[in-house]
């Protein structure tokens, strides 16, 4: 089961809807271009794209399972593959939907197989009455708007590390490793998609195709420094966590260093002490002190002095370390 929307744009900015079944048999004017969105359910064919002038090769790539960013010259048109963020209620952000696109220079079809809100908000503004004035800037304000998608989520991103930074440096307290992990994971998977992204746009922008004018270049130009920034602000995302978990590290083995320097310190104070203690216990005869009524007391007084001095020998020496 698909659903089709068709928007005939005249060239000059304006646009208005036409039904699906006019929009294969219709007789475009000069400088007018015929877009058409799917949006499609896994597993269906892609017959409907004969009535469009799609072979096999275009279906192929439209009805693809796993679509990566991409920008493929056929026949004189281009097989693009774009991807935005997921902003549906209940999904994952990171869990990016793919907008699968067929361009020429007077036809377009692009094809969903989840909600893309940058082309449903595209299609309501043309159905509105204005629209793009050729199929490149088409691709070019899809491409704007799925950055306008994501620089939210990057920004909400760079927020979050801001607060984990922040909490790192003034030392209120370890920040939670689910937190960070969730930071990084997020980014990765973001970033995974935003490099060859900005590839496939920056293939479109030079490709000699004699439907896509300088201003058309300008505009797909725009989107690809956008595309790249975000992709820059990921990549500094994940070098922050990184460093931020790196200082998680640090202050976690500094802490269990002072516990097993306390460790030490305890162990080399009783040791001495549990040795003479263990010494004075051995049943044979010849004990000092066995007939005294004084010897026990003589020897935890002995036992107290040896465990101070013990003490001040090793405080002297931490000390001397920290100096």
């Amino acid at each position: 089961m698909h659903e089709m929307t068709a928007i005939l744009l005249d060239g000059q900015g304006g646009a208005r809807p036409i039904s699906p079944d006019a929009a294969k048999d219709q007789i475009l004017p000069e400088g007018a271009v015929l877009w058409v969105h799917v949006h499609q359910s896994p597993g269906e064919d892609g017959a409907w794209l004969n009535a469009f002038g799609g072979d096999s090769i275009v279906a192929s790539a439209l009805m693809a399972e796993e679509t990566r960013p991409r920008c493929t010259l056929y026949q004189g048109g281009v097989l693009m593959n774009l991807r935005g963020v997921n902003l549906e209620p209940g999904e994952d952000p990171e869990d990016m939907v793919s907008l699968r696109i067929w361009a020429g220079q007077a036809r377009i079809i692009t094809l969903s197989r989840r909600p893309v809100r940058a082309a449903l908000d595209l299609l309501a503004h043309c159905e509105g009455g204005t629209g793009p004035a050729s199929a490149s800037e088409l691709i070019a304000q899809l491409a704007l708007r799925l950055a306008d998608r994501a620089e939210p989520v990057v920004a909400d991103l760079n927020e979050r590390i801001d607060d984990l930074e922040d909490a790192v440096e003034t030392s209120r307290g370890v920040p939670p490793r689910r937190e960070l992990a969730e930071i990084r994971r997020v980014s990765i998977q973001l970033r995974r998609y935003m490099f060859p992204q900005r590839d496939a746009l920056s293939t479109l922008e030079i490709e000699p195709l004699p439907w896509i004018g300088p201003a058309q270049r300008s505009a797909l130009r725009e989107a690809t420094e956008r595309v790249t920034r975000l992709a820059e602000e990921l990549d500094a995302i994940r070098d922050r966590a990184q460093v931020v978990h790196d200082h998680i590290m640090d202050a976690r083995a500094e802490a269990m260093n002072r516990q097993m320097l306390l460790l030490s310190v305890v162990t080399a104070v009783f040791l001495p002490l549990g040795l003479i203690t263990g010494l004075l216990g051995i049943n044979v005869g010849g004990m000092p002190g066995a007939a005294s009524p004084y010897a026990f007391w003589i020897v935890c007084a002995l036992l107290v002095v040896l465990g101070a001095v013990l003490l001040g020998v090793f405080g002297r020496l931490g000390w001397l370390m920290r100096r």
